[in-house]
């Protein structure tokens, strides 16, 4: 009898023990708020993949990140956290490709613009390449980008000039100097500051930013252009290593909601906030000024040349077709947005 209670103890805890080692908790960082969307996105995420697996994956999300933004695609390839965000433009000159989802006009949706990257950047795998050292979960986009500032109406070029602005990097900042505009590299989350002493006058965001950075109160101008005037790629993604640890079937159930499952979760988000963003510029009586066709028009000429430059950058970082890869990009745009 002993002997028999004995053996089922054993048994009971090899059972156990087998269930603790097949959980895999990945540690989850985002140097956001977790009221912010993208902090909800990445969590409504884990929540999927852990309902998917049955649990054997679960996400502990750290109550802030585990460095500043421009830091962290290099601590989750080193293993600081397992998963995370950030802007490819955080870390200038580092990659090539996903700027193509930053030119000016691209689209009116974040979900569509970010669905389209993740349906064309998964063709090819010199976008998943340029990655280094994580898992791209996704790429993504935020929604159609906004010139916001502090004095005045901007409703042409000339205007934009003797402004300070902020901008996050990449695609934007080349854009902003053919625009001849004043402007500096800044992460989001030091607009408050920058804007809030003066030390800017403005900045270059989406509409949800406002409400994020709490700028929504000092701002006072604000103009829109059909299709965005520019957008922020994205990387999604984890640590390379801990993907490679996963079972067989858990790379299976993180492979299932990567791509465009998780494109859909930060776009979908991202335009919500952004239809509650103008709704309250209405309350604190931002003025929005559409670009009229003129406006549009003269910034169309004068940033032309950025289609060129990504096509040769790309071009020199691998991919073989860019121009090609361009038009399917916005083909898959158009699609989207019917």
């Amino acid at each position: 009898m002993k002997k028999t209670l004995l053996s089922v103890a054993v048994v009971a805890l090899a059972g156990l023990t087998g269930q603790a080692q097949a959980e895999t908790v990945l540690t989850v960082s985002s140097w956001l708020p977790p009221s912010h969307s993208l902090s909800m996105a990445q969590k409504e995420w884990c929540d999927l993949l852990e309902a998917n697996t049955k649990a054997r994956i679960k996400c502990n999300i750290l109550p802030r990140g585990v460095t500043p933004a421009p830091g962290t695609y290099d601590a989750v390839k080193n293993g600081l956290a397992d998963l995370s965000y950030t802007v490819h433009g955080y870390t200038p000159g580092r990659f090539a490709h996903p700027q193509m989802s930053e030119l000016p006009f691209l689209g009116d949706s974040a979900e569509a613009i970010s669905v389209a990257m993740s349906r064309v950047s998964g063709k090819y795998p010199e976008f998943a390449a340029e990655h280094q050292g994580v898992k791209v979960i996704t790429l993504f986009t935020h929604g159609p980008g906004i010139v916001f500032n502090t004095k005045r109406a901007i409703t042409k070029v000339e205007d934009l000039s003797g402004l300070k602005f902020r901008v996050g990097g990449g695609m934007v900042n080349d854009m902003s100097k053919t625009l001849n505009m004043n402007v500096t590299l800044k992460p989001a989350p030091d607009s408050y500051e920058l804007l809030s002493t003066g030390v800017m006058d403005g900045t270059l965001f989406p509409a949800e930013s406002t409400e994020s950075f709490k700028i929504d109160k000092i701002i006072k101008h604000a103009t829109t252009f059909p299709g965005g005037l520019y957008n922020t790629s994205f990387v999604f993604m984890m640590n390379q290593a801990k993907y490679d640890k996963l079972s067989a079937e858990d790379k299976k159930a993180v492979d299932a909601i990567s791509g465009e499952t998780a494109a859909r979760i930060y776009g979908r988000g991202w335009d919500k906030v952004d239809r509650r963003a103008f709704a309250l510029m209405q309350v604190n009586n931002v003025v929005v000024t559409k670009a009229d066709a003129k406006f549009v028009a003269e910034v169309k000429t004068k940033t032309k040349a950025l289609e060129q430059n990504w096509i040769n950058a790309s071009k020199a970082k691998g991919l073989k077709d860019p121009a090609k890869v361009l038009a399917e990009f916005r083909a898959e745009i158009a699609k989207l947005e019917k």
